[in-house]
């Protein structure tokens, strides 16, 4: 879409002249601040917006009291809504103190009519809300915004457009989001985000390996390819191609030094994607497979599509083909209708596969989906007790899986002095676990081999080999 991409940096020079105005007015730079709430898409999501704001000039602040602030929200847990509520509350305080701060919402949670509804009725102060369709027009929604007085709302339905180069600011130099569709048709039952993010859209091959070789001559090394579910990335596109494909293809852009993706979902995981990482060594050994439940009946009122005997045998076939790698999961307790029978197969599953670590979730009743309606809730104090029992199973199958690779030389792409000690830098491994070794913000960017001295639980001390 270049004619939106031109179109959108016209109206970035524009919000550049109304910032300018704005700061002789301030005698001032003209601030922002980005909030993020949720997934590694939206925080994808936030880079662009920043990138944006930067590109017109605006300076980024750590605080929320600047002249323009996001919160970039996500909905798929009814109390991630009431945080964003309680931040607005916040904020309306630091916009008395200045008049010309402009407050703005984005994100999954403006997908939401009834969320719509509840700014305009009781949040007025807000200047501009837009949902996840119409992100891209950002800088002519920004500059809308400037010109503008008083509380401005533009949610567009569904939108096929997709515009992916703009600027953006990212977090990290050597390492990057890629997103490679948008959306989702999997409709689980007890799941918002196909409702506030559409159907299933792939980006062309084209434009996604363009992204990462500008990415790599930009000094990244490594790619995480970002998706509802990458799985079942191509669907719907002119050209003939699979996510394995696709990974081949980004496994050869020169500079490329690691490749990781997110999310799979178990019923589209194929032979074909398996055999990919099994070949290829740029390909992270570490795989997010979320299981939700191991009981087939939960898992069929869940619309999952796959069966208890179905996942182990995808994991042991996993295992088998990529030996050492990481699994971990998402695991929802206390689902509607979940007797203690049903959480014990979950139990069961976990003991089989030992996972590296799980995301535990106690299953939150969440408006507009159809388990919302299920009349078999299930009673918290059960609900905490299965949650208390698996959280203690997985954290110890966690520190054993760990607890193997000590005393072992492996690499390391090291991203961070450690915010505990300064004279610990941190970085991750192939696996995703992370590593802090003694050292300076010299290695940051690096990949170098470090000897695992010692298993502390969910991460290692090392020293550089």
């Amino acid at each position: 879409m270049k004619g939106e991409t031109i179109l959108q940096n016209e109206y970035i020079n524009k919000c550049k002249e109304e910032r300018e105005k704005l700061e002789k007015k301030l005698s001032r730079p003209v601030t922002f601040h980005v909030t993020t709430f949720g997934c590694q898409m939206n925080a994808r999501d936030s880079e662009k917006l920043s990138g944006i704001l930067e590109a017109a000039g605006y300076v980024k602040k750590e605080e929320e009291d600047a002249d323009v602030v996001i919160l970039n929200t996500c909905t798929v847990r009814e109390n991630a809504n009431q945080k964003v509520y309680g931040r607005l509350g916040y904020l309306k305080t630091k916009k008395e103190k200045n008049p010309e701060m402009k407050i703005m919402l984005c994100g999954c949670m403006m997908q939401e009519p009834s969320v719509i509804e509840k700014i305009m009725e009781s949040y007025r102060f807000v200047d501009l809300v837009f949902g996840t369709f119409n992100l891209y027009r950002f800088a002519e929604l920004l500059y809308k915004s400037q010109t503008h007085k008083g509380l401005l709302i533009e949610i567009e339905k569904e939108d096929q457009t997709i515009v992916e180069d703009l600027p953006t600011d990212r977090k990290y130099k050597f390492k990057s989001g890629v997103n490679i569709m948008f959306g989702c048709n999997n409709f689980c039952s007890y799941c918002i985000v196909p409702y506030v993010r559409g159907r299933e859209k792939s980006r062309t091959s084209e434009d996604i390996i363009d992204e990462v070789k500008k990415l790599a001559e930009d000094g990244v090394m490594e790619v995480m390819l970002l998706g509802q579910n990458v799985n079942s990335y191509g669907k719907g596109l002119d050209e003939d191609i699979s996510f394995a494909e696709l990974l081949r293809k980004v496994c050869d852009v020169p500079g490329i030094e690691r490749v990781r993706f997110m999310t799979s979902h178990p019923k589209d995981l194929s032979d074909e994607l398996i055999d990919v990482m099994a070949e290829n060594e740029k390909i992270c050994r570490h795989l997010h497979l979320p299981l939700q439940s191991g009981s087939d009946e939960i898992l069929k009122r869940m619309n999952r599509h796959y069966t208890k005997e179905d996942y182990l045998k995808l994991v042991e076939k996993i295992r088998a083909k990529v030996p050492g790698i990481a699994i971990t999961t998402d695991i929802i307790v206390g689902f509607p209708g979940e007797t203690e029978e049903d959480f014990l197969e979950t139990m069961d599953v976990c003991e089989k596969v030992r996972f590296d670590s799980a995301f535990t979730f106690i299953y939150s009743k969440r408006t507009g989906t159809p388990a919302a309606s299920y009349e078999d809730q299930v009673p918290e104090d059960v609900i905490k007790d299965r949650f208390d029992r698996l959280l203690a199973l997985v954290q110890r199958c966690g520190r054993e899986r760990a607890e193997e690779w000590t005393n072992e030389t492996l690499p390391v792409l090291f991203e961070d002095i450690n915010r505990q000690d300064e004279n610990l830098v941190t970085g991750r491994l192939s696996n995703n676990s992370v590593v802090h070794v003694k050292g300076d913000e010299s290695l940051i960017g690096k990949i170098l081999p470090v000897r695992l001295t010692e298993c502390r639980g969910f991460y290692y001390m090392g020293e550089i080999a």
